[in-house]
């Protein structure tokens, strides 16, 4: 070395530290890239992509090789610095040059900046190293084979394989993050409806059913004109048959067939009857998404819930499981709101007390707590062990609440003041 210039060590060493800036990159840039992103890459035949992948099937090989390459650049360039500062400070002063300034060099031009480059811009850097390192895999294999096999055995011992690594899938809850964070990968309306796809398997039959006291239905034993009127008058397509009480429920007639019954002059108590078509139970704790399921094998579109004795607590349709997952259906582009809310002047909303507290958190973006009762009425009553009566006022998940109107059994009517809510954590530093 002693005939080679110091000017030309300079350039030796510039280059070692460069080589190893690669490396550095290249390991942070392969390790951060978006695996999903690659993956979708890589089915649309994306070359860069394909042999990125092809290092990542087998990581310890990458890591292998990356390491190799590093190791062997900052060993060497170690080598070239401590001629450079023998020769210009001498033997005592030298090594502690080389030390401290190979040191600080290496840490921020060969490791901190590209690998934090390399973090912010994994696909930049990835794509074009990967045009270098698959012949240097070719070409350093052996030495690479080498050092991954005495590094699995050392793994083998502790019960590691890196056959055994995780294939990058993620659970129902990782995605629903990734989903929620995508930020404007995914338009708004999009990423709220792949999230309550995600969802369905957290609510059921119960949550979002018609309550029994709400469903419109027909009591087969009325007079025949009032039969007639109340079919003419319905705004429902299918409506519910009944004998004397809903829990004697007959079946489901469709609107149309009763049409066309009428049309042949043929429309009777006793032809309806027979037109009726079988009710499909389903039990209130049943999942949505697997109601959503049960419903396409059975061909329904309509069910009654039953609690655990039997007994029907409400009536649910494959609408109701959309608009779970898209929203409300509605034609106008303005905000609307169910007939349950009434938003006031002041800001106050009324409330009827049957209102659904899911319904009212989605529509109304509130955080009523939904773990307990359905309805607000049994949230308040829940709350206050007693039915409360008029002007009665009560601060309920944060919300200050007022009861307008009451009956003997049930709270009928509620202002909500929701620009006093306040959350947990403003609470807690008030305390």
């Amino acid at each position: 070395m002693d005939a080679i210039s110091t000017s030309t060590l300079f350039l030796v060493l510039g280059a070692l530290i460069l080589c190893s800036a690669y490396f550095s990159s290249s390991e942070t840039g392969m390790m951060s890239i978006n695996r999903y992103k690659l993956k979708h890459l890589v089915n649309e035949n994306h070359a860069a992509a394909t042999r990125v992948q092809a290092l990542l099937d087998r990581p310890d090989r990458l890591i292998g090789l990356i390491l190799i390459g590093n190791n062997l650049v900052n060993i060497a360039a170690t080598l070239v610095a401590g001629e450079i500062s023998m020769r210009l400070f001498g033997d005592f002063w030298g090594p502690i040059v080389v030390t401290i300034g190979l040191t600080f060099i290496i840490l921020i031009f060969a490791e901190v900046t590209p690998k934090t480059l390399a973090a912010l811009y994994p696909e930049k850097v990835a794509y074009p190293s990967s045009l270098l390192l698959r012949p240097l895999m070719l070409l350093m294999y052996p030495f690479v084979f080498c050092i991954n096999g005495i590094t699995n055995g050392l793994l083998a011992i502790i019960n590691v394989s890196p056959k055994d690594a995780d294939n990058n899938t993620l659970n129902r809850e990782e995605l629903r993050t990734t989903v929620f964070e995508s930020g404007s990968m995914i338009p708004t309306r999009h990423r709220d409806m792949l999230i309550s796809i995600l969802d369905l398997e957290n609510v059921t039959a119960e949550d979002i059913m018609i309550p029994r006291n709400e469903i419109v239905a027909i009591d087969v034993n009325d007079e025949w004109k009032d039969i007639q009127r109340q079919l003419v008058n319905s705004q429902h397509t299918r409506v519910l048959l009944y004998r004397d009480s809903i829990d004697d429920a007959v079946g489901f007639v469709h609107v149309r067939d009763a049409l066309r019954l009428l049309s042949k002059d043929q429309f009777s108590k006793a032809t309806l009857l027979r037109a009726v078509r079988e009710i499909y139970f389903t039990p209130e704790t049943t999942q949505l998404h697997n109601l959503m399921h049960q419903f396409q094998a059975q061909k329904e579109r309509i069910g009654l819930v039953v609690d655990e004795y039997g007994d029907i607590q409400g009536l649910v349709t494959l609408e109701d499981i959309l608009e779970e997952i898209i929203g409300e259906f509605t034609t106008s582009t303005l905000p609307t709101y169910s007939k349950e809310v009434s938003v006031q002047q002041d800001g106050s909303v009324l409330v009827d007390g049957s209102a659904n507290v899911r319904e009212l958190n989605k529509e109304l973006d509130w955080n009523l707590p939904t773990e307990g009762p359905k309805t607000l009425n049994g949230l308040i009553v829940e709350y206050l062990q007693d039915i409360p009566e008029n002007r009665v006022s009560v601060r309920l998940a944060g919300y200050p609440i007022e009861i307008v109107e009451s009956s003997e059994n049930m709270i009928k009517t509620v202002r909500v003041q929701p620009h006093f809510y306040r959350s947990e954590n403003d609470k807690a530093s008030d305390d």
